[in-house]
C-alpha cells in the first residue's frame, strides 16, 4: 500500500521535511496547516516541491469545530471554510480533515451535525475538495469512530467519508471490528500512531505520547486489517505527536517510520518480507578501549582465561563457560574509556539475518577483512552498538572463534560464570523509541513492559526485549530527557548456578564487588523471610535479591571501568525479570563509589 506520514512528525520547516520524507522512501505527506502558515513557501511552491521530490500531498489538516453548531456560528464556518479549499487548490490537496469539534458551542445533535457537514462537502465538492470527518477522542459529543460513522452515514453526501485514527480509537478502547461494517470507498483515510498505555488525559496523551506502530503498546496492525478487510485502498499514514520526535533529527525520524510501516504492513499480513531470524543466544561481547590493562585485571578476577588473539587485529577473546568477551584496542581512539562496542549474537540463517536487516533499512555497516577471516556481517543498531550475525562452531573450525590463534596463556581458575545472561545499553534520550521497534522488527524480539525507574537524579525509564526462550536478553535504558547523565554506564551480566561461590571466587582473585549499604539488607529481611545464615551471605558479598511469581533472582555487581561495568546474576525457578526493583540501591551506591566515598 502506498505511504504516507504527517508533518506535524516530523521537526524542521516544512521543506526539510518533505526533503526527509521523500529521502525515507515516502509516497505522500499530510500537511500540518501550521507548517504551511510559519513557512516561507507559498501553496504553489510547496506543491512544485513535493512533485519534485516525488511526493503526492494526501491530505491537508486540520479543520476544527465545524459541526453541529448554531446556524451564525456554521456561517462564520463556511466562510473560513471557502478560504481553505481556495489555498488547498492552490497546494494541489483534494481531501480535507474535518475533526469532530470541541467547541462550547457544539451542540449534542446529530442530525444538525449531518446536515451542516452535508453543507460543507457540498461546497467542498464545488472546490474538486473531499472531506475525511474524524472523532477526536475528547471530541464534546463525538469521540468515537462508530458514532463518527453514523453522522457520515446520515449526511449522505458522495464528498464525504470517514478519517480512521489509530490512536483515537484505541486509546477509548473502542473494539475496531466494527471497522468492517463501514463501506470501503467511504473509509477516505487512515492515520496510525501506537503509543504507550499510560494512565493520563487522553488529550496530553495524545499530544505528547504518540509513537510509531511497533513501539508502544497498541494492536495496531489488527486494527490496519479490519480497515482493509472493509475495503480501505488509500495510504498507510502516520500523524505521531511527540516531543522528542520534533526534536531529533527528521532523516533519521523519517527512516524510524518507514522502518515501522513496513514492519506494520508485515504484522498486518499485507507483505512477506524477508522472515525474522531471531538470535539463539550472545556469542560474544566486544569492549573496546585504548587501555586495555583495567578490563584484563578485572577479567582475570571474574574467572575468565585469554584463549585466543585475533590473527590480523588487536583484539584478544577471553573466555568462560560459554561466556565470551572480545576485548580490542582497536579504533579506541574515538571513544572514551571502556566501551561495549558490539555484540555478536549467535544466529541459524545469517544471510536471511542481512536481508532482514536490508529490508527493515538497516544496512550493513562496511568491514575490512582480511584474506582468511570469518565472513561476519553487522548492523548498526540506533546508539551505534554493532551486532554481527555468528555462528559459534570452535570444534569444525568454521566459525568465527577460528579467527582466533591460540596465544599466551593467561588462565585463572574460573569462577562458575557459565554464559552472558543478559546486556544493558543505555540509548540516547532521543532514541529510545527508535531502538525498541529495531530490536523488535530488525531482530524478531519480543518487547516487554516499559519501566520508569527510580535514580538518584531522576527517574531511569527502562524497556527489555528478548527472545522467547530467555536465551538472549537485551535491556534498553534511558534517562527521560537530555543532559549530563546521558553517558551512563553500560554493563554485560554473567550467569552463574551458585551465586555466593562465585561471588567469594571473585573477590579471592581481587575484583572489588560494589558495596552495598546495610540499609538494603535491613530493608530486605523486613520484606522476604529469609533463612539468617542466607541474608548474611548475602550482606556479606553484596548480593541482592528479587523474586517474581515464577523464581528468585540473586545480583551482584563489579566496578565500573570506563563505562563499562559486569553484573553477575543467578535465576532459579525461571524467573523473568531484572531485579528491577534494587535499580536505585545500584544506581545509587554507583554513584557513592564515583564520589569515593564508603557506602557502609
Amino acid at each position: 500500500m502506498r505511504k504516507s506520514i504527517a508533518t506535524v512528525s516530523l521537526s524542521g520547516s516544512l521543506s526539510e521535511k518533505l526533503t526527509a520524507v521523500a529521502a525515507a522512501g515516502f509516497d505522500g505527506v499530510e500537511i500540518f496547516e501550521n507548517d504551511l502558515i510559519a513557512g516561507p513557501l507559498s501553496p504553489e511552491e510547496v506543491r512544485a516541491r513535493a512533485a519534485d521530490l516525488g511526493l503526492s500531498i494526501d491530505l491537508y489538516q486540520p479543520f476544527r469545530d465545524a459541526e453541529a453548531v448554531p446556524e451564525e456560528v456554521f456561517a462564520r464556518t463556511l466562510r473560513r471554510a471557502e478560504r481553505k479549499f481556495a489555498v488547498m487548490e492552490r497546494l494541489g490537496a483534494d481531501l480535507l480533515l474535518v475533526c469532530s469539534s470541541v467547541s462550547p458551542d457544539a451542540v449534542d445533535d446529530d442530525a444538525l451535525a449531518a446536515e451542516q457537514l452535508h453543507r460543507l462537502a457540498e461546497r467542498a465538492a464545488g472546490h474538486g475538495v473531499r472531506i475525511a470527518y474524524e472523532a477526536l477522542a475528547w471530541g464534546r459529543h463525538v469521540d468515537t469512530y462508530d458514532h463518527a460513522w453514523r453522522i457520515v452515514e446520515a449526511a449522505d453526501h458522495p464528498a464525504l467519508g470517514t478519517c480512521l485514527d489509530s490512536f483515537h480509537i484505541l486509546s477509548r478502547g473502542s473494539d475496531p471490528r466494527g471497522i468492517e461494517s463501514i463501506p470501503g470507498e467511504k473509509i477516505f483515510f487512515l492515520q496510525l500512531a501506537d503509543a504507550p498505555r499510560i494512565a493520563l488525559d487522553v488529550l496530553q496523551w495524545s499530544r505528547h505520547y504518540r509513537c510509531f506502530p511497533g513501539q508502544g503498546d497498541f494492536d495496531v496492525a489488527s486494527l490496519v486489517g479490519h480497515a482493509v478487510r472493509a475495503g480501505y485502498t488509500g495510504p498507510l499514514s502516520l500523524e505521531v505527536f511527540n516531543d522528542v520526535f520534533r526534536q531529533g533529527d527528521a532523516g533519521r525520524t523519517a527512516v524510524d517510520a518507514m522502518r515501522s510501516l513496513r514492519w506494520l504492513e508485515e504484522s498486518a499480513g499485507l507483505t512477506e518480507p524477508p522472515a525474522p531470524v531471531v538470535p539463539a543466544s550472545f556469542a560474544f561481547a566486544e569492549l573496546v578501549t585504548a587501555d586495555t590493562e583495567p578490563l584484563r585485571v578485572l577479567l582475570q578476577s571474574l574467572g575468565f582465561s585469554r584463549t585466543g588473539r585475533h590473527a590480523t587485529k588487536p583484539v584478544d577473546l577471553w573466555q568462560q563457560g560459554e561466556a565470551r568477551v572480545l576485548l580490542s584496542s582497536a579504533g579506541a581512539g574515538r571513544r572514551d574509556g571502556a566501551t561495549l562496542a558490539a555484540l555478536g549474537l549467535e544466529t541459524p540463517d545469517q544471510k536471511g539475518a542481512v536481508l532482514r536487516a536490508e529490508s527493515l533499512l538497516a544496512p550493513v555497516v562496511p568491514r575490512r577483512r582480511a584474506p582468511g577471516d570469518a565472513p561476519l556481517d553487522a548492523v548498526a543498531a540506533p546508539d551505534g552498538t554493532e551486532l554481527f550475525f555468528c555462528c559459534t562452531e570452535p570444534e569444525s573450525g568454521t566459525g568465527w572463534t577460528a579467527d582466533f590463534a591460540p596465544g599466551p596463556a593467561e588462565a585463572r581458575e574460573p569462577a562458575g560464570i557459565t554464559r552472558i545472561d543478559h546486556v544493558a545499553l543505555p540509548q540516547p534520550w532521543h532514541q529510545f523509541d527508535e531502538a525498541s521497534l529495531f530490536y523488535r522488527s530488525v531482530l524478531g524480539l519480543d518487547p516487554h513492559e516499559s519501566l520508569d525507574l527510580p535514580d538518584p537524579f531522576g527517574l531511569l525509564r527502562s524497556r527489555a526485549v528478548s527472545n522467547p526462550e530467555g536465551t538472549l536478553r537485551i535491556a534498553l535504558n534511558v534517562a527521560p530527557g537530555p543532559g549530563e547523565r546521558d553517558e551512563r554506564p553500560q554493563h554485560i551480566a554473567l550467569a552463574t548456578d551458585d551465586i555466593i561461590a562465585t561471588a567469594r571466587r571473585v573477590r579471592e582473585h581481587g575484583a572489588g564487588l560494589l558495596p552495598i549499604p546495610d540499609n538494603y539488607y535491613d530493608d530486605l529481611e523486613a520484606r522476604y523471610d529469609l533463612a539468617p545464615n542466607t541474608l548474611a551471605a548475602l550482606r556479606e558479598s553484596g548480593i541482592l535479591y528479587d523474586r517474581d511469581e515464577y523464581g528468585e533472582f540473586h545480583h551482584c555487581y563489579t566496578v565500573t571501568v570506563g563505562r563499562v561495568f559486569f553484573e553477575l546474576v543467578q535465576r532459579t525457578g525461571g524467573y523473568r525479570g531484572y531485579g528491577a526493583q534494587n535499580a536505585l540501591v545500584r544506581l545509587a551506591a554507583q554513584h557513592t563509589a564515583e564520589r569515593g566515598r564508603p557506602s557502609r
